[in-house]
């Protein structure tokens, strides 16, 4: 679901230096997913518990369900988890309700991406995702930093990215096939978007035969987001949710 920028990380598909590059916030529009993993365990919340005698006299939750999606479950951590992403992304992260909403779509693409027995992302294309991560960063020394306020480590980080991976290349082949873009959708989108915000911001458009490409890709990839958009919307309503998340709750 891609994954959608609002941050560092949809800035690192253009090459630096490019005119599309100067004006890269100007393509990057669509739905945002932040696709990732989504933890599903068949137990009961955990508890950390300290005991006096026969009676247990403190608790401290440290993990609890939050939802349920037909018999699954979703966990607080697994909400924590992408909350720290998305803090490592963007430097902010959604409300934990928001939240939960992604990783039920994420519940749905995957248990449809499993049932068709889509294969995970090799090694290769994953390590080369982590690699863009790190380069929308001003420096390394910045992603690092950031990483280390978001409370990932470098397993985890690859672990969420790779999901993320798997669920957006799912999403990309089975709405990509549909999408048709004709050359006056490219060509208004430049007129109406890029000229006006380029000089909105002082900076000389780029030519539109500089821009085709990656107006036509931002235009295929709003496409694919609508349509999986209206599918998640769909397949929600047929399915059995409960909510049990507290805003805010520790």
């Amino acid at each position: 679901m891609r994954p959608q920028h609002d941050g560092h990380a949809g800035h690192s598909a253009l090459p630096q230096g490019s005119a599309a590059a100067a004006t890269a916030d100007l393509l990057q529009f669509g739905v945002d997913f932040l696709m990732r993993r989504r933890m599903i365990f068949g137990c009961c919340a955990i508890l950390i518990v300290l005991a006096s005698g026969s009676f247990l006299t403190a608790q401290e939750v440290v993990d609890r369900i939050v939802a349920r999606v037909e018999s699954d479950i979703i966990l607080l951590s697994d909400v924590r988890e992408l909350k720290e992403y998305q803090e490592l992304v963007n430097g902010k992260s959604e409300s934990e309700s928001a939240i939960l909403d992604r990783l039920i779509d994420q519940w749905i693409v995957r248990s449809e991406a499993e049932l068709s027995r889509f294969p995970e992302p090799k090694d290769a294309e994953i390590d080369g995702e982590v690699s863009r991560l790190v380069r929308s960063f001003a420096t390394p020394d910045e992603y690092e930093a950031r990483k280390k306020q978001s409370g990932l480590n470098d397993a985890e980080v690859r672990k969420i990215v790779a999901a993320q991976l798997y669920l957006n290349n799912y999403l990309d082949s089975r709405f990509r096939p549909s999408v048709q873009i004709d050359e006056k959708a490219i060509e208004d989108f430049y007129q109406n978007a890029v000229v006006p915000r380029a000089k909105a911001h002082g900076q000389e458009p780029p030519t539109l035969d500089d821009s085709r490409d990656i107006i036509q890709d931002a235009l295929v990839q709003s496409d694919i987001d609508e349509q999986a958009n209206r599918w998640l919307k769909e397949s929600r309503a047929r399915l059995h949710v409960q909510k049990f998340l507290e805003e805010g709750a520790k």
